[in-house]
């Protein structure tokens, strides 16, 4: 007698669980909204403003020569070019 009210106390909590289950699966399926995998997209405003481009810098010859001498001054003056 004992197995049988084993199962018949099994079988009273496996109809309260799907009641349970029912029951949230109908609330969650209204209020949570299914998220896709990854990184969230950027928020972007609503206005779109043109950015203003970069001014392209330019480099004087001094300067040129200075990075120059410096590179060569690093490399112990092998040439940017030779491999061995």
């Amino acid at each position: 007698m004992a197995l049988t009210d084993i199962l018949s106390t099994i079988d009273a909590e496996i109809a309260t669980l799907k009641q349970a289950r029912a029951l949230l699966a109908a609330g969650s399926a209204v209020t949570v909204a299914k998220r896709k995998a990854g990184r969230p997209r950027k928020v972007t405003d609503s206005s779109p403003t043109a950015s203003p481009q970069k001014k392209k810098r330019v480099l004087s010859p001094e300067g040129r020569a200075r990075i120059a001498a410096a590179a060569k001054k690093a490399l112990g003056g092998e040439e940017e070019g030779s491999a061995k």
